[in-house]
């Protein structure tokens, strides 16, 4: 079994449990004023394995599955089986991590904050899958396919303005960043990924 299966075989047991316990899901979920207040940062790794419904967490392990198994091949080929599996699960909960502390900062002092979901994990992978394939052709959830590079810039700006907008319940800075930092760290692990990126992009045209 690869990691991804396992990384996606573990969330939906741990958000499948806390669908059944509130208990449960308010202990785990990303609570920043309890984070701020009794020091809870453990909130920003646990939040990422609990959804808010079946819909919720049928979307993000969709989105790791699909893209993650791509991701995981590509970090064993670059840096080698072990390191590369190794380097892959550090990714996914780092950038799981990273991308709650925006919202942290943001709603530290608000009791009634609070957020659930992979999503931030999610677009990283995403993100960490354009480095790869800038030129791949994506149609998430048959919506017309596009080239990953442009999703991933239409995706940012959608997410920035969302984010900014703050009309609705969704964890957009989250996205945002978990994004980027995907981004930005398949780079750092194997700088010469990005002129292979340019390269690719160039090549196009």
């Amino acid at each position: 079994m690869n990691v991804t299966i396992a990384i996606v075989a573990f969330t939906c047991l741990v958000s499948w449990l806390a669908f059944n316990n509130r208990n449960l899901f308010d202990q785990l979920c990303h609570y920043p004023y309890a984070e701020y207040k009794r020091g809870e940062k453990f909130r920003w790794l646990t939040g990422g394995l609990i959804h808010a419904d079946v819909f919720h967490l049928f979307i993000n392990m969709y989105v790791l599955y699909e893209f993650g198994k791509m991701v995981e091949y590509y970090f064993t080929e670059v840096h080698g089986m072990t390191a590369g599996m190794i380097m892959y699960v550090t990714f996914y909960f780092f950038t799981l991590v990273l991308s709650n502390v925006p919202t942290y900062l943001k709603h530290r002092d608000n009791a009634h904050y609070r957020a659930v979901g992979a999503s931030g994990a999610t677009s990283a992978i995403v993100f960490s899958f354009i480095v790869f394939e800038p030129t791949a052709m994506l149609g998430l959830f048959f919506i017309l396919p596009i080239p990953a590079v442009l999703f991933g810039i239409l995706y940012l700006f959608y997410s920035s303005w969302a984010g900014k907008k703050n009309a609705d319940n969704i964890d957009h800075e989250a996205h945002f960043y978990g994004a980027v930092a995907g981004f930005l760290f398949t780079i750092a692990m194997k700088p010469a990924l990005f002129s292979l990126f340019i390269h690719k992009i160039v090549s196009v045209f």
